[in-house]
């Protein structure tokens, strides 16, 4: 990264900590690593560049919001680290939560159908979540959880940096696009994260429970391929 690169990634880092401050944060956990790492920035010394596995050890043995209490393994995300596609979920459910790998049950086994249908396999994208925990009884996630959270997903794009984000379902679409605005609406067209092209579209989980609505996914597929070139 150039120097030009670097001021403004730090200056998008104070933009993100205002942010934080304005919603009630008023500090947060890092690990010494991480410490060391911020100390030096300004320095004459070039700081290694992120990694993914540096960002999960980064978020350690995670206490940073109530959802530490009941995990059994935290769900940092899994796939291809050069991936130009990746799916982002909600959260982990039961069957990641116990395994420690992104969807894996039965929303997972639709995702996996979802993305050999559009001609790849699970190997050649990447799959994560808003949030690494599971909520207890797979309620939806609260804001604190995400506030808490999401900083860790946009460290994981950054260093992915993919040409496209597919938002399955109404929080990860929310949080990716800072809106309110219902799944229902955001899908069917693409928005922008950063520079890079976000699709939302229905989570398999509602899928499973709205059949009828997996048409619709179809749709948003299909045209995820025509702009990936598939």
């Amino acid at each position: 990264m150039n120097i030009k690169g670097f001021n403004s990634a730090i200056e998008e880092i104070k933009n993100h900590l205002r942010f934080l401050a304005a919603s009630g944060c008023r500090g947060f956990d890092c690990s010494k690593e991480s410490l060391n790492t911020i100390e030096s920035w300004g320095s004459k010394q070039t700081s290694l560049p992120e990694t993914l596995e540096s960002i999960r050890k980064d978020l350690g043995d995670c206490r940073r919001c109530g959802l530490c209490d009941n995990r059994r393994n935290i769900v940092f995300g899994e796939g291809n680290h050069s991936a130009k596609l990746v799916f982002v979920g909600e959260g982990p459910g039961y069957e990641e939560d116990q395994s420690g790998r992104p969807f894996v049950g039965a929303a997972g086994q639709l995702l996996t159908k979802i993305i050999q249908a559009i001609k790849l396999t699970r190997e050649q994208v990447y799959i994560c979540n808003i949030i690494k925990c599971r909520p207890p009884e797979n309620r939806n996630p609260l804001p604190d959880e995400i506030l808490a959270c999401s900083p860790f997903l946009q460290r994981q794009i950054a260093v992915l940096k993919p040409d496209f984000i597919c938002a399955l379902g109404t929080f990860a679409a929310q949080t990716l696009l800072k809106t309110k605005e219902p799944i229902s609406r955001l899908r069917g067209n693409f928005h922008k994260y950063k520079g890079i092209m976000v699709l939302p579209t229905y989570h398999p989980a509602y899928l499973l429970r709205n059949p009828d609505k997996k048409r619709d996914v179809w749709e948003d597929m299909k045209m995820l391929m025509n702009e990936m070139g598939s």
